[in-house]
C-alpha cells in the first residue's frame, strides 16, 4: 500500500530552500527572450578614420522590453583575432549601437575585414545575471581608399634604338605604379610627354611612338621626359628620362671622318682621316679601289709652290746659268712688261688677246744655237671663236719688210707647236721645222709647267715633269739670209711686212709666268722636276706599316694617291695613314679641297655596292708675318788711302740680319676684366732670303773713279749669285740669312779719284719670297778723310818735341777732328809749303809762351773749380792752340758743340785770325779755313765729359 506523503511532512531544510527556488523561477519568467540582431552587416570605413558606416545600422531588439534589465541591451561583442574594431552601445533601451575602429585603418595593409558580432541584454537585474545573448551575425567591412600616393616609374631611365626612316607603332613602353590600394587611385590612367617639339607621342598605356620619320644626319639621339597620372589625376613626383638613339640605315660608305681639317704652318705632316673606316653592310667584298685627290688648281700655279723669282729658283734647283727671263717684273731696266696685266703676288701675266710685249734688242742672242731651252708656266683654255687662230706665246720674226718667223712657240687648236726655221748658213737641206704636241692639258684651264728642250733636230717637251714626244713633225727649207732685223715678242707675233703698218698679230689668250730662254744649254730631268715641284701634297706616314696586299701609287705632283687592296681592315688602316704636308715655311693660306672616291667589288659580281664620295677640305692658316731687321754701323770715316787701295773699304763689317715674329697670347691667370689685354711675345725665327740689294743713294757711281767689289769666291758653296752696276750691287738666290750676312760683310767700296765725292750713302734692303716680306731700309754713310795737316813733331827742336809730346797726344775719349773733304780739295797745292814753314817758325818762337800760359791756365782752372764757378770739371788745362793744326773729322757733323761759351770763344779766335792775316796773300781766307781749330766733343759714350786739353790760339798770329 503506497504511502502518501504530504507537504506537511517536509522537514525544516526543505522549508528553508523554498524561497530561493521561487526567486529563480520568477526571474526566469522575467528574462524570457534573447536579444535579436540582423544576421549580416556590410560596413565601409575610410582609411585613416575610425567611423564605420554599417548597412543596416547596428541595432539589437529584445522582446522582454520594456521590462527593466531584461528588455535592455548592455553590450555588443566582436569575435575574432585582434580585430581593430569595437562595438559600443549608444542606447540600452533602444538597443542602438555603433561600430568603430580602435586605431587608424590603412587600406594598403588590409582592404576589408570580416568578423562575428553578438548582442547581450542586461539580464534580470542590476547585477546582470541571467543575461542572454543574441545569435551570431556576420560583419563585412571594406576600407575606403584615400589617394595619398603618387605614381612612380619602375625604371629610372628608359632606352631604345630605332632605325632612321621608319614609323614605329611602339618604340618602347614606360610603366608606372601607384601604391594606393583602390583601383581608382592605384591604376595609371594617363601618360604624357613633357618635352616639347619632339617627334614622339605616348598613349595611355605608356607606349611611345614616333610621329615622323627620323634622320640620323639630322639628329643622332633624342632625350625626352615623360610623366604619369593615376586615375585620381595625381601626377608622378618625378618624371622619367627616355633616350631614343637613331641608327642610320646601313649605307655603304666611309664613316667617322671630318669634313674640315685644319693645318697650321710648320705642322709638318698631319693625318687627314685618322679614324676613318669603311662600312660595307656585311657585303661579300672581294676588293676595294680608292683614289684620294688633293685639289689645288686654284692655288697659285696649280699648287703651293715657292714664289721666288725664276732666277732664284733655277739657282736653287741647280739649273744651268745663263737663263734669260722674258717676263720679269717691270723695272727701269726691264720695262717691256710694264704694259701687261700682272698679278704681282705670283708674277703671273694675263693676256686677253689684245696685247703683246716687245723684247728689246740684245736681251736674247740673234741666232740661237742647236741647243737651247724654253721654259714657261701656262694656263690656257679653249680658243675663242669658231675658227681657232694661232695664239703666240713666243715669236721671233722680221721687224720690217717681210713676215718670216724664225722661231716661235704657239698654241693652235689645243695643240702646242714649236717652230724653228734654220738659216741657209746654218743648214742648206730640207730639215724638221715644226713640232706638234696634242695634249688635253693644253686647254684644260689649269696651270702646267712646260719645258721645250731643243737639241736640233730633236725637240723634247716636258709637261709637269713628264716627257712627251711630238706626234707630228713637218720639214721645211731654211730661210734665205737677209739683213733684216728681227723682233722677239711675247703674247703676240710681230708682223713687220706684208701689211700697211707693222703691228701685232696672233694674240695669246691665257696666263703666262716664268717664261725663260737659255741659249746653248738644255735642262736635265732632275732640274725640270725641281722647278715644277709642288711644296704641298699627299703623303703616307710610315709606309712600312701598311698592311700586306695594299698597292698604292702617287702621281708626280703627289696630288693624287691610288690605293687598292682586298681586305677592308687593311684598307682602313692604310687610309688612316694618308696625310697632308706643306713644306713651305710661309704657305699660301686658304682652302685645299679633298675628294675620296672608291669602288668596291664583291665575289662573283662586277660591282656590288656603291660607295659615296668624300668631299672634305684642308684649311691652311696664315703664317705669322716675320719682321726682317738689318742692323750695323750706320756711318764711319776712313783715310783716303784705304779707299784708294786695291782692296778698298769693307762697307758692312758688322751687319746683322735678324727676323722676328710677334705673337699674341692670353695669360691664364688674368682676371676677367683684364683678359682683353694680350701678352706680346716676340720670337726670333730662321728663314731664307731671296735677295739683298745694296743701292747707291744720290748720284750713281762714277766707274772711272769708284766701284763696288765682291770676290766671287764668297758665293761659292752658296745658292747665291750677284750683279753689279753703277746703281748698286744685287745679291740674289735662296739661302739663309747667315749666308747673306757673310757675303755682305765682304762687299767692298773703292774710291781712287780725287774729284769723286768724299761722302757716299748706301742703302741695304733684303727680301724673302720675292718681296712678300721685306726688311727695313738700312742706311750707311761713309766718308773719305784727306790728311792735310801739319805735324809739329817734325820741329828741329827735338827737346821741345819730347817735352810737349804728351800734351799733343789726344785722350782716348777724343775723336780726331779733320777738315771736310770739300774745303780741302779747294785749297791749291802751292799754298801748303808756305803755310807749313810759317807755322813751324811761329811754333818755335812761342814755345816759352805756350808753356807759361799752360801752367797759368792750369792753376786758374783749379782755382776756378774750387770757387764753384760754372764750367766743366774735367778741363784741367786750356792750351793756346793757335799755332797748331788738328785734323778735322768730316763725321763731326754728327756731334754737337759743347757749350755756347766755346762757340763764342771760337768766334773770337776767328776774328783775331782775320785781323792778323789781313796783310797776308789773297789766299788768307783759304789758309784760315785750313788752320781753323775746331774743338770736338768727347766720345759719345762719355758725353758728359769734355776734353782735357784745349788750345788757346787767340794770342798767336799766323
Amino acid at each position: 500500500m503506497r504511502r502518501r506523503r504530504c507537504c506537511c511532512c517536509w522537514g525544516p531544510a526543505a522549508l528553508l530552500l523554498l524561497p530561493l527556488g521561487l526567486g529563480s523561477l520568477l526571474a526566469a519568467k522575467v528574462n524570457k527572450h534573447k536579444p535579436w540582431i540582423e544576421t549580416s552587416y556590410h560596413g565601409i570605413i575610410t582609411e585613416n578614420n575610425d567611423t564605420v558606416i554599417l548597412d543596416p545600422p547596428l541595432v539589437a531588439l529584445d522582446k522582454d522590453a520594456p521590462v527593466p534589465f531584461a528588455g535592455e541591451i548592455c553590450a555588443f561583442k566582436i569575435h575574432g583575432q585582434e580585430m581593430p574594431f569595437e562595438a559600443i552601445v549608444l542606447n540600452k533601451t533602444s538597443g542602438e549601437g555603433r561600430l568603430r575602429a580602435r586605431s587608424p585603418i590603412d587600406c594598403e595593409l588590409q582592404k576589408e575585414y570580416t568578423f562575428i558580432i553578438q548582442a547581450y541584454d542586461c539580464g534580470s537585474g542590476p547585477g546582470g545575471t541571467n543575461w542572454k545573448k543574441s545569435h551570431k551575425a556576420v560583419v563585412h567591412i571594406q576600407v575606403k581608399d584615400v589617394n595619398e600616393f603618387s605614381p612612380a616609374f619602375k625604371e629610372s631611365m628608359y632606352k631604345a634604338s630605332v632605325t632612321e626612316g621608319k614609323i614605329y607603332d611602339s618604340i618602347l613602353q614606360v610603366e608606372a605604379t601607384d601604391e594606393d590600394c583602390s583601383p581608382q587611385f592605384s591604376q595609371i590612367c594617363n601618360y604624357e610627354i613633357v618635352t616639347t617639339d619632339v617627334p614622339f607621342a605616348i598613349d595611355r598605356n605608356g607606349n611611345i611612338r614616333n610621329t615622323e620619320k627620323l634622320s640620323y644626319d639630322k639628329q643622332h639621339q633624342y632625350e625626352i621626359m615623360v610623366t604619369a597620372f593615376d586615375c585620381g589625376q595625381k601626377r608622378a613626383t618625378e618624371d622619367v628620362l627616355v633616350r631614343v638613339n637613331v641608327k642610320p640605315v646601313c649605307k655603304p660608305g666611309w664613316q667617322d671622318w671630318n669634313k674640315r681639317i685644319e693645318y697650321r704652318p710648320g705642322s709638318g705632316s698631319i693625318p687627314l682621316f685618322p679614324s676613318i673606316h669603311l662600312e660595307t653592310c656585311d657585303g661579300p667584298v672581294s676588293s676595294i679601289h680608292t683614289t684620294i685627290e688633293l685639289q689645288t688648281n686654284y692655288i697659285g700655279k696649280g699648287c703651293d709652290r715657292e714664289t721666288y723669282s725664276e732666277k732664284s729658283l733655277q739657282k736653287l734647283c741647280g739649273a744651268s746659268s745663263g737663263a734669260i727671263d722674258l717676263l720679269p717684273s717691270p723695272s727701269t731696266t726691264t720695262n717691256w712688261t710694264a704694259g701687261l696685266l700682272m698679278d704681282s703676288n705670283d708674277m703671273i701675266f694675263k693676256f686677253d688677246g689684245k696685247q703683246g710685249a716687245k723684247i728689246p734688242d740684245g736681251i736674247v742672242p740673234k741666232n740661237l744655237t742647236d741647243q737651247f731651252t724654253i721654259t714657261l708656266w701656262m694656263k690656257h683654255g679653249p680658243s675663242p671663236g669658231l675658227r681657232a687662230e694661232k695664239e703666240t706665246i713666243l715669236c721671233n720674226s722680221d721687224k720690217t719688210e717681210m713676215n718670216r718667223h724664225h722661231y716661235a712657240l704657239y698654241v693652235h687648236n689645243c695643240r702646242l707647236v714649236f717652230l724653228l726655221r734654220k738659216d741657209f748658213d746654218q743648214a742648206d737641206t730640207f730639215r724638221p721645222a715644226e713640232f706638234h704636241w696634242k695634249l688635253d692639258q693644253i686647254c684644260d684651264k689649269e696651270w702646267h709647267y712646260y719645258v721645250v728642250n731643243v737639241e736640233f733636230p730633236v725637240v723634247t717637251l716636258y709637261m709637269d715633269g713628264t716627257t712627251y714626244e711630238p706626234y707630228l713633225v713637218t720639214n721645211d727649207w731654211p730661210i734665205h739670209p737677209s739683213h733684216i732685223a728681227m723682233q722677239l715678242t711675247v703674247g703676240a707675233c710681230w708682223q713687220g711686212g706684208e701689211v700697211t703698218k707693222p703691228r701685232f698679230a696672233q694674240y695669246f689668250h691665257g696666263s703666262l709666268a716664268s717664261l725663260t730662254i737659255r741659249p746653248g744649254k738644255i735642262e736635265s730631268q732632275k732640274v725640270i722636276s725641281c722647278l715644277q715641284a709642288c711644296k704641298e701634297g699627299l703623303d703616307i706616314n710610315s709606309l712600312e706599316s701598311l698592311g700586306q696586299g695594299i698597292k698604292y701609287h702617287f702621281n708626280p705632283s703627289q696630288s693624287a694617291l691610288v690605293m687598292e687592296g682586298d681586305d677592308i681592315e687593311n684598307i682602313n688602316q692604310a687610309l688612316q695613314k694618308v696625310s697632308y704636308i706643306n713644306s713651305r715655311q710661309f704657305p699660301t693660306a686658304g682652302v685645299r679641297r679633298l675628294k675620296v672616291s672608291s669602288k668596291v667589288q664583291c665575289f662573283g659580281e662586277d660591282v656590288c655596292i656603291s660607295i659615296p664620295d668624300i668631299d672634305a677640305y684642308v684649311m691652311v692658316f696664315q703664317a705669322n708675318e716675320p719682321k726682317i731687321t738689318i742692323t750695323g754701323m750706320d756711318h764711319f770715316a776712313r783715310p783716303a788711302a784705304q779707299f784708294e787701295s786695291e782692296r778698298g773699304v769693307i762697307l758692312f763689317p758688322d751687319i746683322r740680319i735678324v727676323s722676328t715674329v710677334t705673337k699674341m697670347e692670353h695669360p691664364l691667370d688674368l682676371r676677367e676684366h683684364d683678359r682683353v689685354n694680350k701678352q706680346v711675345v716676340v720670337e726670333e725665327m730662321l728663314h731664307n732670303l731671296d735677295f739683298c740689294d745694296v743701292l747707291v743713294i744720290g748720284a750713281e757711281l762714277d766707274p772711272e773713279q769708284e766701284c763696288l767689289e765682291l770676290d766671287h769666291g764668297e758665293l761659292q758653296g752658296k745658292h747665291l749669285d750677284a750683279t753689279n752696276s753703277t746703281a748698286g750691287y744685287s745679291i740674289y738666290g735662296v739661302d739663309s740669312m747667315f749666308s747673306y750676312e757673310q757675303v755682305l760683310r765682304q762687299l767692298r767700296y773703292r774710291n781712287w779719284g780725287t774729284s769723286a765725292t768724299s761722302d757716299r750713302k748706301f742703302r741695304v734692303k733684303c727680301s724673302e719670297l720675292n718681296g712678300r716680306y721685306t726688311s727695313n731700309e738700312f742706311n750707311l754713310e761713309v766718308s773719305k778723310e784727306f790728311s792735310w795737316k801739319v805735324n809739329i813733331l817734325h820741329s828741329s827742336n827735338s827737346n821741345f818735341m819730347d817735352h810737349v809730346n804728351h800734351m799733343i797726344f789726344q785722350p782716348k775719349f777724343l775723336q780726331s777732328v779733320q777738315h771736310p773733304e770739300g774745303s780741302v780739295s779747294a785749297v791749291p797745292s802751292s799754298v801748303v809749303p808756305s803755310v807749313a814753314t810759317m807755322v813751324i817758325m811761329v811754333c818755335v818762337s812761342v814755345l816759352v809762351l805756350v808753356v807759361t800760359l799752360g801752367v797759368l791756365r792750369l792753376r786758374s782752372a783749379r782755382q776756378h773749380g774750387a770757387l764753384g764757378h760754372e764750367g766743366p770739371k774735367d778741363n784741367e788745362m786750356d792750351w793756346d792752340d793757335s799755332a797748331l793744326t788738328i785734323t778735322v773729322n768730316p763725321m763731326e757733323k754728327y756731334e754737337k758743340p759743347h757749350q755756347t761759351e766755346e762757340e763764342s770763344e771760337e768766334e773770337d779766335i776767328d776774328d783775331e785770325e782775320e785781323d792778323t792775316t789781313s796783310a797776308e796773300s789773297d789766299d788768307s781766307e783759304e789758309e784760315e779755313e785750313e788752320e781753323e781749330v775746331i774743338v770736338q766733343k768727347g766720345n759719345k759714350q762719355n758725353a758728359t765729359r769734355q776734353e782735357q786739353l784745349e788750345w788757346d790760339d787767340s794770342t798767336l798770329p799766323y
